[in-house]
């Protein structure tokens, strides 16, 4: 058997072809562009190196709602050319195999779940902060799907009192996770990317407070035994030790078993491949 997966993100789609224990034989980037010229470009590298299944891991939302329709469609997503594209049918269609379809966020949860830093857990939760935040929910060993999968990104906060735009950059909610807390949210606050902020900034604080909200919001709600959290701006070490300690202040002894918060608050241990590798699980499951 050998197993596919597309990383399906806003920039760029990752390919990759694996073997059963997950291996990766071959991989393939490319940017993202319209559906037309980028999905006939992705299906002629699996037919060219075939699979039996295939597992996509994608930017959303999508419609992952199993009796409609539209499922595994991607829906209302700021990218025009992709609204309401059939992306799950489409390769299924056209190469006549199993697919399984999920967000690029759930794929990476189920990844950190089942082989990185939750292994071994029944509940645990990914969020990747970058140039958005999104959230996949790992509870009782299955990922969370309801009304819509998980929008961890929008969730609404209190504002920091030294935040200069406290009702962020979010063009559907004010003072949401992503409108305050993304890194291009960051970089319109204060004028530079997250990369070029020294570790002594302001900005550091202010995303530490967002950040541990997030996660006391978290642990109220779904109880995680893990929150993972990946992307491009958790490549700043420093952060985590910010907000393990905002994240205790916050709960203020309400929760007796968390000290420091170290063991709570982890950066992902498959990370940058953790969507990939998810998606390659999702494609060992399709059916």
């Amino acid at each position: 058997m050998r197993y596919g997966a597309i990383e399906a993100g806003g920039t760029k789609m990752v390919l990759a072809v694996a073997d059963e224990e997950l291996n990766i034989l071959w991989r393939k980037t490319l940017p993202t562009r319209t559906p037309e010229e980028t999905v006939p470009e992705m299906l002629a590298f699996f037919r060219e190196n075939q699979v039996d299944a295939l597992g996509i891991g994608s930017f959303g939302p999508l419609d992952l709602n199993p009796g409609s329709e539209h499922f595994g469609s991607i829906t209302k997503t700021p990218k025009l050319s992709w609204r309401d594209y059939p992306l799950m049918q489409t390769f299924r269609d056209k190469l006549q195999i199993p697919c399984a379809v999920d967000t690029d966020v759930n794929a990476a949860a189920l990844c950190e779940a089942q082989m990185g830093a939750g292994k071994g857990l029944k509940n645990c939760v990914y969020v990747t902060v970058g140039t958005g935040i999104g959230g996949g929910i790992y509870c009782e060993g299955q990922l969370v799907h309801g009304l819509m999968h998980p929008e961890v990104g929008h969730m609404l906060l209190r504002a920091h009192p030294q935040d200069p735009c406290p009702d962020g950059f979010c063009p559907y909610h004010k003072g949401c996770l992503e409108g305050v807390a993304s890194g291009p949210a960051m970089e319109k606050r204060w004028g530079r990317s997250a990369r070029e902020l020294p570790p002594d900034h302001p900005a550091w604080a202010l995303e530490a407070h967002y950040l541990a909200q997030m996660c006391m919001n978290l642990m109220m709600t779904v109880s995680p035994e893990k929150i993972i959290l990946g992307g491009g701006v958790m490549g700043q070490e420093h952060l985590f030790p910010l907000i393990r300690k905002e994240l205790v202040r916050l709960v203020n002894g309400y929760i007796p078993c968390m000290e420091d918060g170290e063991k709570l608050v982890v950066p992902p241990v498959c990370y940058p491949d953790s969507g990939l590798i998810g998606s390659l699980l999702l494609a060992k499951n399709a059916k």
